[in-house]
C-alpha cells in the first residue's frame, strides 16, 4: 500500500518505513534518482547517436549520388558568365565571371574530397555516366539492420561509460564503446555479435554506495550532459542533410532520386543557354 501526499506531508521529520521495518536511508532515493536519470541519459544518447549515423549515411550518399550534379551546374553557369562578360565588357559582370570560377579553381586533395568524382582536369568518367543516365556503379549503402540495431542499444545500455564510478572502469568502457558505435558505424551485425560475446566475457560492474554530495554531483554532471546532447541533436535536426532525411525518412532514396531529376533538369536549361550563347 502506498502512502498518499497527504500522509506524506504529516510531521515535517517523518520518515517512510520500509515494509521490513527499518528506515530508509537519506540517499536511498537519490540514490534512486541518480540511476533514472542516468538510464533516461544512456536512452537519450543512444537515440542521438543513431540519428547522426544515419545522418552521416545519408550525407554520404547524397553526396556520392548529387554531388556531380552541383558540380556541373557550377561549372555551366561560371561559362555562361564568362561568355556574357566577354561580350558585354561590363566590369560588373566580369566580377561575377570571376568570382564563379574562382570557385571551381583546384585545390590541394580535391580529389580525396570530391570522393572519386572529380579533379583539377574536371568530371570523371562515372560522375559524367551519372549525369547522362548511364549506368554506374551503385554508391556504398550503410543502413544498420534491425538486428544490428537492437544489438547496438543493449551494448550501449551495458556498457555505457556513465555507469562506471571509477577512472580505470570508464576509461576500459569509453574503448569498448568507441568500437561498438564504429562496428555500428559500418552496419555490422557480425562484428557487434562479437562485440556483445567479449563484453559478456568480461568483469561485471561492481556499484557501490555513494555518498549524498557525489550523488547530487553526479545528478548535476548528468543534466550538463543531457544539454550538451539536447544541442547536438538540434544541430544535426536543422542541418541541410538532417532537415532533407526528415523529410523522407522512409524512402530517402527516393527523395535523393526527386532530387536528382531536378538537378538534371537545370543541367539541361544550363547547356541549352550556354549553347544559345556559343552559336
Amino acid at each position: 500500500m502506498t502512502t498518499s501526499e497527504g500522509e506524506q506531508g504529516e510531521g515535517a521529520g517523518a520518515q517512510r518505513t520500509p515494509a521490513g521495518g527499518g528506515a530508509t536511508r537519506p540517499e536511498e532515493r537519490l540514490e534512486q534518482a541518480v540511476r533514472a536519470a542516468e538510464k533516461a541519459l544512456i536512452e537519450f544518447e543512444i537515440a542521438v547517436e543513431t540519428f547522426r549515423v544515419e545522418v552521416e549515411n545519408f550525407a554520404r550518399l547524397h553526396e556520392q549520388k548529387l554531388g556531380p550534379m552541383y558540380a556541373r551546374l557550377e561549372e555551366l553557369d561560371a561559362r555562361i558568365l564568362e561568355i556574357k562578360a566577354a561580350r558585354s565588357d561590363d566590369p560588373e559582370d566580369r566580377r561575377r565571371a570571376d568570382e564563379a570560377r574562382a570557385r571551381l579553381m583546384p585545390i590541394p586533395g580535391v580529389e580525396e574530397l570530391m570522393n572519386g568524382w572529380m579533379d583539377g582536369d574536371g568530371l570523371f568518367p562515372e560522375a559524367t555516366a551519372m549525369l547522362t543516365d548511364q549506368p554506374v556503379r551503385p554508391p556504398q549503402r550503410v543502413r544498420p539492420s534491425e538486428e544490428a540495431r537492437k544489438l547496438y542499444r543493449e551494448l550501449a545500455r551495458k556498457a555505457h561509460p556513465d555507469l562506471a564510478q571509477e577512472d580505470k572502469e570508464r576509461a576500459r568502457r569509453e574503448e569498448f564503446i568507441t568500437r561498438v558505435n564504429a562496428a555500428y558505424a559500418r552496419g555490422s551485425a557480425e562484428e557487434l555479435r562479437e562485440l556483445a560475446e567479449e563484453w559478456a566475457a568480461g568483469p561485471e560492474l561492481k556499484l557501490t554506495p555513494s555518498p549524498a554530495d557525489e550523488l547530487y554531483a553526479r545528478l548535476e554532471w548528468l543534466s550538463e550532459r543531457k544539454e550538451l546532447l539536447t544541442l547536438l541533436a538540434r544541430n544535426l535536426e536543422e542541418s541541410a542533410i538532417g532537415s532533407m532525411l526528415r523529410l523522407a525518412p522512409d524512402d530517402p532514396d527516393g527523395l535523393l532520386e526527386d532530387i536528382a531529376a531536378q538537378l538534371r533538369a537545370q543541367v539541361a536549361e544550363r547547356e541549352a543557354e550556354l549553347a544559345a550563347l556559343q552559336d
